[in-house]
């Protein structure tokens, strides 16, 4: 158990990082998220995963009973979850708004005339206003 884990988050951070290669938007956003998965996965696997007991106090203690569970890997692996679905939420709509204003998630013609783009929504903005 303790080497397949490292295997599976290398080979998830490889196909995220394949994903990232490819030209649709969309699947780059799945790619940024595999690796954000991926290094949860290896985070979890460096923390030492146990059977030992939970790293409570018992009524009194001053400490918990030997041994115990390190709870500072899930901690951070819990907050990197909260920070990767936030990311995940902003990425998708930003995907989605420029799917609307330029009807394409194509990053290849995205940057193609990226100026000319943006003047025309800056005047199709100014058109409705008038």
């Amino acid at each position: 158990m303790d080497t397949i884990l490292p295997i599976l988050a290398g080979a998830i951070f490889a196909s995220g990082i394949y994903l990232l290669l490819r030209k649709g938007l969309i699947l780059t956003i799945i790619g940024i998220i595999l690796i954000s998965n991926s290094v949860n996965l290896a985070l979890f696997s460096l923390g030492r995963i146990s059977t030992e007991n939970p790293p409570l106090i018992a009524a009194g203690s001053a400490i918990p009973e030997a041994p115990f569970a390190n709870p500072l890997p899930q901690a951070l692996i819990l907050t990197a979850i909260v920070i990767g679905f936030g990311l995940l939420a902003f990425a998708l709509a930003m995907a989605y708004r420029s799917y609307k204003e330029l009807g394409t998630i194509d990053q290849d013609s995205l940057l193609e005339d990226a100026e000319d783009t943006s003047a025309a929504i800056i005047n199709k903005t100014e058109n409705k206003e008038d």
